[in-house]
């Protein structure tokens, strides 16, 4: 009985002492793979980047500038998927376009300060920076979509130049930096340099973006920028004096939306159509507005 006790006890340190051998040989193995492996989703990683629609767009990176207009496409498709709003506010307070006689080339939207702000899409930060005669601190991202976008008048910054982020990261915190009358985000969204509507892609009422992609045509935005520059020139005129200042017609007026209204409550109210208060204002019809919200209705 001993000796068949003692036989089991040297068979189990055998078998222990040829799993110690095996995993011990392993291990240079497992480390081997685990090079690979790495290697190879950093070669997968580079790849895809290179790939990626902004590098068929920019010539160069640069931390110097915060936009620079470039060759636009003639047309480019925008995935507009694996979004993230860049806050939780609904409430839109100036919208994008002529605005006392310059164009307004963002959307600013209603925060307080410390809210949290995020990357729209995944992309790489360009720019941190502060600028006391205009975006106060603020931050440029270049998504790997092909958008860049800007977050003007921060309270602090919670990223750094060159520094790679998701959608949905925090970048920054809600302020009243800069050339700002109140706390709210300064949001624009540009392709090549080139300041585009953000509403074209976001919905902020539903926090949404309007499709999965969107077409840019080069064609179409000439005809847009023509007609919104029109109307920032129609404007610097009015405030200066030229013009026909006593016409109803040729004076920019808003409307600021009360608990209740409706697009179709607010156009029999001005005396005018719900499609021309969404051409004006870049929104579509089935937006719902919410109290506080400016609608320019001539």
């Amino acid at each position: 009985m001993y000796i068949t006790l003692i036989s089991i006890m040297l068979s189990f340190v055998a078998t222990a002492s040829f799993g110690q051998d095996l995993i011990a040989k392993q291990a240079p193995l497992d480390t081997h793979m685990k090079k690979l492996d790495t290697l190879a989703l950093r070669n997968v990683i580079e790849r895809e980047e290179a790939e990626a629609p902004s590098s068929m767009l920019y010539p160069e990176w640069s931390n110097k500038y915060a936009h620079r207009e470039t060759a636009l496409p003639d047309s480019f498709r925008i995935n507009l998927r694996g979004f993230h709003m860049p806050c939780d506010s609904r409430v839109v307070t100036s919208n994008f376009g002529a605005r006392w006689g310059r164009m307004h080339k963002g959307t600013d939207i209603k925060v307080y300060i410390g809210d949290t702000i995020r990357a729209a899409f995944s992309g790489k930060v360009r720019i941190v920076r502060y600028e006391a005669a205009g975006y106060g601190k603020y931050v440029v991202i270049r998504h790997n979509n092909g958008l860049e976008t800007v977050y003007g008048h921060m309270s602090a910054w919670l990223v750094e130049e060159n520094q790679t982020v998701k959608a949905g990261q925090p970048i920054g915190l809600g302020g009243n930096t800069g050339r700002s009358t109140g706390s709210h985000l300064h949001f624009e969204t540009r392709l090549c340099g080139v300041a585009i509507n953000p509403t074209t892609f976001f919905d902020f009422v539903n926090q949404d973006v309007v499709a999965d992609s969107y077409l840019f045509k080069k064609a179409n935005y000439r005809r847009e920028l023509a007609s919104a520059s029109r109307s920032a020139r129609n404007s610097s005129r009015q405030q200066s004096g030229s013009g026909s200042m006593d016409s109803e017609n040729t004076v920019t007026h808003y409307h600021k939306v009360v608990a209740g209204e409706t697009l179709s409550s607010i156009a029999r109210k001005r005396n005018t159509t719900i499609d021309q208060i969404c051409r004006m204002n870049h929104i579509s019809k089935n937006v719902k507005v919410r109290p506080g919200q400016i609608l320019r209705y001539n």
